[in-house]
């Protein structure tokens, strides 16, 4: 099972990153902060992401997120649940501090079992998950759209189904 712990965001998180910002247990970022999922755009999918993010924000959220591709704000990331707080740049180390400081007063073993409980509630199933997207991704980024999408980010075009 991942063990995480808090993000702060200072810029944006796009595909993978977004990924990383999922696993976090408890995420603060700045007024500028930008998310996306720009796995489709790729001609692939956020699959070896896509079990935190879906626990993160839930299935309807995903799914809009993952087939458009779309930028969000930070505004938007806080309503659905990717962020827990924004902090103004120059406030964020501070933020960050005081987070750290109320985490370290608990006892960690408590922690670690309570972050067990909710995964246990929530009925995650980390190694059959890890497994599925690992298969999902790989055939996909050695799909003839998955190697054209890729191909295209490389070279700075775009892909041959990318429209306008």
């Amino acid at each position: 099972m991942p063990q995480a712990g808090g993000g702060w965001i200072n810029g944006s998180a796009i595909g993978g990153g977004v990924g990383l910002v999922a696993a976090c247990d408890i995420v603060l970022a700045v007024p500028e902060a930008k998310f996306a999922f720009t796995e489709v755009r790729l001609g692939i999918i956020p699959a070896v992401i896509s079990p935190l993010v879906i626990n993160k924000i839930g299935p309807s959220q995903a799914k809009a997120l993952f087939l458009t591709g779309e930028r969000i704000d930070v505004l938007r990331a806080r309503e659905i649940g990717l962020v827990h707080e924004v902090h103004p740049a120059e406030a964020l180390d501070a933020a960050v501090e005081r987070v750290c400081g109320a985490l370290l007063q608990g006892g960690p073993h408590a922690q670690a079992e309570a972050k067990r409980l909710v995964d246990v509630i929530a009925m995650r199933e980390w190694e059959m998950e890890a497994a599925l997207t690992a298969e999902w991704i790989a055939r996909l980024r050695a799909s003839t759209e998955g190697q054209e999408g890729l191909a295209a980010f490389l070279e700075k075009r775009k892909a041959s189904w990318a429209l306008g």
